[in-house]
């Protein structure tokens, strides 16, 4: 068992920089350098921005195919690179760099749920579980051995911001200090996934995120909760298109698409098997609103249908 390892962080945004925060405050291990992507425009990403306050060495290589990249990389001498939410492909040549090689975040239980929209996705399958992973990457997306996994509850009205930033984020944050244990305690564990569970899902956009008024209750509710915030729910009326994000489920009964409750907490829409009340919108080009508010301006009338 080492006393301490030489670590190398990369990520970006404020996942990449918690992590750093939490190693650096930990004091058992020394950062020797940051990666994070390149600049983007004017915005200086919070890990790059936190790691010059601190004085570490900060580098943003667009990918990692040439050897001056790969030698400034091994220049560092690292034991282990703590990949916390990275877009860049990192071929096998810079994740082998450090003597311990690499491990990376995804949120979900893998190999559940591999691709970018981790998140989104058991949310909209209606999924009752999902958590995070720390694994082995490979060439392949978000394949590998696992080293650790944690689980966690999906309730039954909990939204992308519940499900990540409130349950999966911290926890995995704090759950930075468990990896550096694990390498630095010497033979880290390998969860094999079983690639017979293995699932995949493309970027969740726009697209997948339209409502079908006549799908049941469920599925509009688990793809509204599932797209909230982002890329958001919607549907339109009378051609206009407006962002749908909480809402509610409701019993009764009636024609599937129809508006057949406007009241100040909201605009309930009949479904199969139930009904959703929405309750905020976000009409076209402009901010979030009261669905109450939307449907005054919009002119909604009950009866009215959306989707038209």
């Amino acid at each position: 068992m080492s006393d301490s390892m030489r670590i190398i962080v990369m990520g970006q945004q404020a996942f990449g920089k918690d992590a750093l925060v939490k190693i650096l405050d930990h004091g058992k291990d020394e950062v020797v350098a940051v990666y994070c992507e390149p600049d983007k425009g004017d915005k200086v990403d919070p890990i790059k921005e936190f790691a010059l306050e601190k004085g570490l060495p900060v580098e943003q290589p667009a990918n990692f195919k040439d050897q001056p990249t790969l030698d400034t990389l091994a220049g560092y001498n690292a034991d282990l690179m703590v990949m916390a939410f990275v877009n860049v492909f990192v071929p096998e040549a810079a994740r082998d760099t450090p003597k311990q090689g690499s491990i990376c975040f995804h949120p979900s239980l893998l190999p559940l749920h591999r691709g970018p929209s981790a998140v989104n996705w058991p949310i909209i399958m209606g999924s009752i579980k999902s958590g995070f992973s720390w694994f082995y990457p490979s060439d392949g997306l978000d394949e590998g051995d696992s080293l650790m996994q944690w689980e966690c509850e999906i309730g039954p009205d909990d939204t992308v911001i519940d499900l990540y930033f409130k349950k999966i984020y911290p926890a995995a944050v704090e759950s930075v200090l468990q990896v550096c244990d694990l390498f630095r305690a010497g033979n880290p564990p390998h969860i094999v996934p079983d690639e017979r569970q293995a699932t995949y899902e493309r970027r969740c956009t726009k697209k997948h995120a339209q409502i079908d008024w006549n799908k049941p209750v469920g599925q509009v509710h688990d793809l509204i909760r599932g797209t909230n915030p982002a890329p958001g729910a919607w549907t339109t009326l009378n051609g206009n298109e407006v962002g749908v994000f909480d809402c509610a489920r409701v019993p009764g009964d009636g024609v599937s698409g129809k508006v057949v409750d406007i009241a100040d907490d909201g605009v309930t829409v009949q479904l199969i098997g139930g009904r959703i009340c929405i309750k905020r919108v976000r009409p076209a080009g402009e901010g979030k609103i009261s669905a109450s508010d939307w449907a005054t301006s919009a002119g909604l009338s009950v009866g009215d249908v959306l989707g038209s």
